[in-house]
């Protein structure tokens, strides 16, 4: 339940304006609330979204419980949380599991897993994943807990508003050792999963510093000003350095079974308290062995 008291500069809002101009609600949020079983609350009686506010109300509202998706089935999946609150939880999401179902993979996802921990923690929500990771990238993982927050987050990632940096490993050694790509990225031709630089893509743009050098391999730090699909992995590979491990894009498997890209720094303004909220974890392991290997 969200609570709230009108303040003087909302007096005469209607609960509908209110929740919209004032707390961000999304139109099919409040569609939600009203038509799916939600309850709106004025002093602790029930209202509806017409009703209008005076100053001192107490405003509460409940969201009605959510409906899962038909691949959304509870697995018992392990799931390293390393933050959680009512509104938003964090999973540091290892490798070789996907993040949400699909024709490919239709479960034991990380969805799946998540689905699973919220029934046994009577969570009445289902998943609603901000910051996705592809299968085989590691690292730190955004979920928003309901329709509300997620609608915010949602926003707020279109706006630029939620960073991450990476740590990859890459084949070879780059001439520049800090810099950035500037290239767009669009859908391969006769593919329906491979990106590549296109004129024709949509603007893609990836910052590095070069960390560490082993004789054959490169450690990056990487974040990005946009967020395209596969947008580390195209863009590097382009410049002829693939993320070890990616043979989707040219790399080699035979010193790691996955492609070496781990989210290892998440930061955003939390939906309801707006506090700005900085997660770090350590580069995984794998990528630690790969690195000191040679």
């Amino acid at each position: 339940m969200l609570k709230w008291i009108i303040e003087n500069e909302y007096q005469g809002l209607i609960i509908r304006e209110y929740l919209k101009q004032v707390q961000a609600f999304s139109r099919n949020v409040i569609k939600a609330i009203v038509h799916d079983g939600g309850e709106i609350y004025v002093n602790g009686s029930p209202k509806t979204v017409r009703y209008q506010l005076e100053v001192g109300d107490t405003l509460s509202v409940t969201f009605p419980k959510e409906k899962k998706g038909p691949f959304m089935t509870p697995e018992e999946i392990p799931l390293s949380i390393v933050y959680e609150d009512e509104d938003v939880l964090i999973i540091n999401k290892q490798p070789h599991i996907a993040t949400i179902p699909s024709n490919i993979h239709p479960s034991g996802t990380i969805a799946n897993g998540v689905l699973f921990y919220y029934e046994n923690h009577d969570i009445p929500y289902t998943v609603h994943i901000v910051t996705r990771l592809d299968r085989d990238t590691s690292g730190l993982l955004l979920i928003a807990k309901h329709r509300y927050s997620h609608s915010i987050m949602a926003a707020s990632q279109k706006a630029g508003r939620i960073n991450r940096r990476y740590h990859t490993i890459v084949e070879g050694h780059l001439e520049n050792k800090k810099g950035s790509i500037d290239a767009p990225i669009g859908r391969k031709e006769g593919s329906i999963i491979e990106r590549t630089v296109t004129a024709t893509g949509k603007p893609a743009i990836t910052h590095y510093n070069v960390v560490e050098e082993s004789l054959t391999h490169s450690l990056l730090d990487v974040h990005l000003e946009t967020g395209r699909t596969h947008q580390i992995r195209v863009h590097f590979s382009d410049l002829g350095y693939p993320i070890a491990g990616d043979d989707l894009y040219g790399a080699s498997t035979e010193v790691i079974n996955r492609q070496a890209l781990h989210c290892y720094q998440l930061s955003f303004v939390h939906p309801l308290s707006k506090e700005r909220m900085n997660f770090t974890i350590p580069i995984a392991h794998d990528m630690v062995e790969l690195i000191h290997s040679k």
